[in-house]
């Protein structure tokens, strides 16, 4: 008997460690370099190619033919330049510019629905040929000519709804062109990272902008950029802290109710 209780105890001894094994691989390995990381500022990227920045890929859209720009034999002065030797705005490919985000927008939306409806159906058939009175031979007892089929409904449904929405981002990053298309329009992209008592902030732009919305400062608006993907978020204790474990996370997934 002590055997299989020792048996029974080993059993289960394995199955605890299976299922923790289990979960440790469910966590991924981000758990260990979390672990191995424990009171580290997060590391910032390498310097790199902005090209290689998740997002910025080459474009390809419909063009006009492309324009050759009139040459000026033996003159000092450019055509479309802003100074006298050289026009200092972003032109080319590797050249930079600054990024002017200020998002101040808010909204306000609401809603409400209401539906009501009542109907009433009465049948009567107080004289039928005479054959009124042969009714209660077919239908059941107690039947009455006079009240045969008297019926009602009740309908109502009332629905509200409303949003209330307010952002306020203000901040600036450097991009860098890294394509020129046919037509002259100029893609950027630009990422800018910054650690502040151990929580990592990061902040991603690409875009298509055109060249004459350039300022004379070297700048561009958010709202100048098509095709505009913004994303500033981070990473750090004070994140991961508002992020629900993975535990949770995952029964928020795999439970229906």
């Amino acid at each position: 008997m002590n055997s299989q209780i020792l048996f029974s105890q080993q059993s289960l001894g394995w199955r605890c460690v299976l299922m923790l094994g289990t979960a440790l691989v469910l966590a991924g390995c981000n758990t260990i370099d979390r672990i191995s990381s424990v009171g580290d500022a997060p590391d910032m990227a390498a310097v790199q190619d902005p090209s290689a920045i998740p997002g910025p890929k080459p474009v390809s859209m419909p063009m006009p033919n492309p324009e050759l720009g009139e040459r000026q034999a033996n003159s000092l002065w450019r055509t479309g330049s802003r100074t006298f030797f050289r026009d200092q705005r972003a032109t080319r490919v590797g050249d930079i510019l600054t990024v002017v985000i200020d998002i101040n927008e808010s909204a306000s939306l609401a809603n409400e629905t209401k539906r009501s409806r009542t109907n009433t159906e009465d049948l009567k058939a107080t004289n039928l040929f005479g054959l009124e009175s042969q009714l209660t031979k077919v239908l059941p007892e107690g039947t009455s000519a006079g009240s045969l089929v008297n019926t009602g409904s009740d309908l109502s449904n009332d629905g509200k709804g409303s949003i209330a929405r307010s952002e306020k981002i203000t901040l600036k990053v450097a991009a860098t062109v890294t394509q020129v298309l046919p037509n002259g329009n100029l893609v950027l992209a630009g990422r800018q990272q910054i650690t502040v008592n151990y929580d990592l902030r990061e902040l991603i732009v690409t875009g298509v902008i055109r060249p004459e919305d350039i300022s004379s400062e070297n700048t561009v608006n958010y709202d100048q950029i098509a095709e505009a993907r913004i994303s500033y978020g981070g990473r750090g204790q004070i994140q991961d802290m508002q992020q629900p474990r993975y535990g949770s996370q995952l029964m928020d997934i795999v439970m229906p109710f």
